[in-house]
């Protein structure tokens, strides 16, 4: 199985079930493989994949380089939208924005919200708890992995609580629009979604613009309103968009598959559940293991530009597999298996480089205050069903994991 293969059967169903004998394929070839002709590298290699994220000749295939390469993507307000974001936007533009929200999305705000964090857990086990009273089953993802996270970044953004509900399947719909393959019938719903979502957040905006509270939409109105010009309604509403989208669906993805990874490993949940092992520690690697986000990519932004001894000309571009690099025997003794007491893991599931991603502490504060509390909550906690996956490679996560309290 040559390159090509192997990045089209991680695009196929048994490719996005289960990628991680695929990865392993791909490292034989080296850790970094061309596909479809040389128009696109593979690294797996965790060296190099970390090397080209902290990079900054590389970048985002930002709107100018979508003109090109995808002509008619704006002609889908999905891709559209998360082009004008700091998710697809490079320097200057990307610097500007994502400074910005960096200056109210804070290190100092995210360890402060600690306390909201676990009386925000205590009262969803307790729903948890009635909701799944008498051994009925419960569907974990819906009612705790996505409800947590909607919460803390719903109150941070200032959205009302009787709006919550509607955004696990609009996020859904959008973020399909960031899939390597993506059906005709898909873009329509990210583009229903977005327009849903662009509708919903500017109606926010100008009750904030009116009203301003002290969450970080009014704050983000404020400086879309300031005389410097620092942002602009379009990088506005699709900032408040990503900052809403990205803020849940990968810490529900998080939540998922540390759960389903604690029924597969009793003896690291009975750790949990002890104290014997760090719920920092459980979380870093289930990061490592079974990433959130398996695959980001790059473009180059200069002439010249070489990975793994290959040419990456203007037009081409490299595929970072996270979910690869995390596995990478050079880097991890033992990759494959699940081992909560590692140490110095870093793993490269939130990036690296100019587009860390800037909820990266938050979810790791969600997922070390959720998963423990839950373990010991239920120590009778267990599986009720087949869990059923989303059918995407670069958002790993489960669609539904049904789960019994006793």
């Amino acid at each position: 199985m040559d390159g090509t293969e192997l990045i089209d059967t991680l695009l196929a169903p048994e490719g996005t079930a289960d990628p991680y004998p695929l990865y392993a394929r791909a490292r034989e070839l080296g850790p970094v493989v061309p596909v479809w002709d040389g128009a696109m590298l593979l690294a797996t290699g965790y060296r190099t994949v970390h090397q080209v994220l902290r990079d900054q000749s590389f970048g985002m295939a930002d709107a100018q380089a979508r003109d090109v390469l995808e002509p008619d993507f704006r002609e889908h307000l999905a891709k559209l939208m998360l082009s004008r974001s700091i998710l697809e936007t490079n320097a200057p533009h990307h610097l500007r924005v994502r400074s910005l929200i960096a200056s109210v999305f804070t290190a100092r705000r995210v360890a402060g919200l600690a306390d909201a964090v676990s009386a925000t857990v205590a009262r969803l086990l307790d729903e948890l708890a009635e909701l799944g009273a008498d051994g009925r089953p419960v569907d974990f993802m819906d009612t705790f992995a996505f409800r947590l996270p909607v919460s803390v970044i719903c109150e941070l953004l200032g959205v009302p609580e009787r709006d919550r509900y509607r955004f696990r399947t609009l996020a859904g719909d959008l973020t399909a629009a960031l899939e390597v393959l993506i059906s005709p019938e898909e873009l329509a719903a990210a583009d229903a979604a977005t327009e849903e979502l662009a509708d919903y957040f500017t109606e926010l905006a100008a009750e904030r613009r009116a009203r301003p509270q002290g969450d970080l939409v009014s704050a983000l109105v404020q400086a879309a309103d300031g005389a410097d010009g620092r942002l602009s309604d379009q990088e506005l509403l699709a900032n408040l968009i990503l900052l809403l989208v990205a803020g849940f669906e990968t810490t529900t993805n998080l939540l998922g598959n540390g759960l389903a990874l604690a029924f597969r490993h009793p003896d690291a949940a009975d750790g949990l559940r002890t104290g014997e092992v760090s719920p920092a520690g459980y979380v870093e690697e289930v990061l490592r293991h079974d990433s959130p986000v398996q695959l980001t990519s790059r473009i180059p932004l200069a002439d010249g530009l070489r990975v793994g001894g290959f040419p990456v000309p203007p037009g081409s571009g490299v595929f970072l597999l996270l979910g690869a690099a995390n596995r990478d025997p050079d880097r991890y003794p033992d990759p494959d298996t699940f081992d909560p007491t590692r140490t110095d893991s870093q793993p490269l599931s939130f990036g690296g480089g100019p587009h860390f991603c800037l909820g990266a502490q938050l979810a790791r504060l969600e997922a070390v205050t959720a998963l423990p509390a839950l373990l010991e909550r239920f120590p009778g906690l267990a599986p009720a069903g087949e869990p059923v996956r989303r059918p995407r490679l670069v958002l790993r996560g489960y669609q539904s994991l049904p789960v019994s309290l006793d």
